[in-house]
């Protein structure tokens, strides 16, 4: 049995979970989230818990357990309180700029580049720290690494964009011959 598929997920009061056949419905404050579920998987709603079980002991459907109740504790958890992730600009002239439906970026490139933030995620700039939330996790860790891609922190000076918690392993630049 899976240690973390076995675990029920307990529902917070003001989260609504709905299951229609195989698509589970989370809604609460921070939004609305829907996934199906994975073949072999049966979820039931008794109570403030959700609970999820597998049809049988094949490979397959033991793998699927403890990741789909992961995911759904993702969503429970993003509907009540959301994910966040922080971005780090570091560089002289490096900036970033809060527009209407993205972000605009001066990242040292001869051209501005400007990123449009996908529907149901918020991004804020404050001076050079970026920060990237919404209810879904796996699309909050999208953004956030798509928007590390536009200027990779390089080892030398550590110059790029990271995340805040990330540490750069720094090279020594050349060394003179004597």
């Amino acid at each position: 049995m899976s240690r973390v598929g076995k675990q029920p997920i307990i529902v917070p009061a003001s989260v609504t979970v709905t299951i229609d056949k195989s698509i589970v419905t989370v809604a609460g404050p921070k939004g609305t989230l829907s996934r199906q579920a994975l073949p072999g998987i049966k979820l039931t709603h008794k109570d403030q818990n959700l609970i999820v079980e597998r049809a049988n002991d094949e490979a397959v459907n033991r793998a699927r357990h403890g990741l789909m109740r992961a995911l759904l504790a993702n969503m429970v958890t993003g509907v009540s309180e959301g994910y966040e992730r922080k971005l780090e600009i570091n560089g002289v002239g490096y900036r970033v700029q809060a527009q209407a439906d993205g972000l605009k970026f001066n990242l040292g490139y001869s051209h501005d580049v400007v990123y449009k933030v996908p529907t149901g995620i918020s991004v804020s700039a404050d001076q050079n720290i970026i920060t990237v939330s919404g209810a879904d996790k796996q699309q909050v860790g999208q953004v956030a690494a798509e928007i590390r891609a536009l200027r990779k922190p390089e080892p030398y000076k550590g110059k790029g964009i990271r995340y805040v918690d990330e540490r750069i392993l720094r090279k020594s630049g050349k060394s003179t011959k004597e």
